[in-house]
């Protein structure tokens, strides 16, 4: 026996249940991959202004540590040179954390911590870490809107350059004194540095031409 419009009817009243469940729960399943899509922007963002964060104190401290070497050039105190070329910054005249906060702000975040480290390779550097100032946003997951996104960074400062005193001159009196190597200016140079493969000897008289804070140290990401 054929299946009369009667019976018809009913098998398309049956199936349309079942294909309002499959389009709904494909609904769902759209806006739960929007929803992680929504999650994974906002974390995006969050590394983005904490990478900035710890890279601007980096080279916060990077310009800190040239101007600390070019006052102990001029002044001739020299006897903290080492530690200066090795990242060391033992007094910085700003703090470099607030510029960390200025590049937060300026991918919409704000530092929640931020200090000087020592990295795993023995290299100074500063760690920051931010949270954002949105949120995920409204979702079909409860609570996204009130979500924001946290994220920590690491950026290391390498130095590139050494530092080689003036030697005495080859067949010393025994009253004199060492002879430094002399300078552009005719100045005595206390010495040398050694920086990436280029010498530039140190003219304390005339220091216009001194190496730039990059030329100085590297900085980058570590984490």
């Amino acid at each position: 026996m054929r299946p009369g419009p009667a019976d018809a009817r009913r098998d398309r009243g049956q199936a349309l249940p079942v294909y309002l469940t499959v389009i709904g729960a494909l609904l769902l399943l759209a806006f739960a991959y929007f929803a992680v899509g929504q999650a994974a922007a906002t974390r995006n963002g969050a590394q983005t202004a904490a990478d900035a964060a710890a890279l601007a104190a980096a080279q916060d401290t990077r310009a800190q540590l040239r101007d600390a070497l070019l006052d102990a050039f001029r002044s001739g105190r020299l006897d903290g040179l080492g530690a200066l070329l090795g990242g060391q910054l033992p007094d910085p005249t700003d703090d470099p954390c607030q510029r960390a906060g200025s590049f937060a702000a300026a991918n919409k975040a704000h530092t929640t911590d931020c200090h000087p480290v020592t990295t795993d390779d023995g290299l100074n550097g500063y760690a920051a870490s931010v949270e954002t100032d949105y949120t995920v946003g409204t979702s079909v997951v409860p609570g996204t809107e009130r979500r924001t996104a946290h994220a920590s960074a690491t950026a290391a400062i390498e130095p590139l350059c050494q530092w080689r005193g003036a030697q005495p001159s080859a067949s010393p009196t025994p009253s004199a004194s060492p002879t430094p190597s002399p300078s552009p200016s005719g100045t005595p140079s206390p010495g040398t540095l050694l920086c990436d493969g280029r010498n530039w000897v140190v003219d304390p008289a005339n220091l216009t031409l001194f190496p730039s804070a990059a030329e100085l140290f590297s900085v980058r990401l570590t984490r």
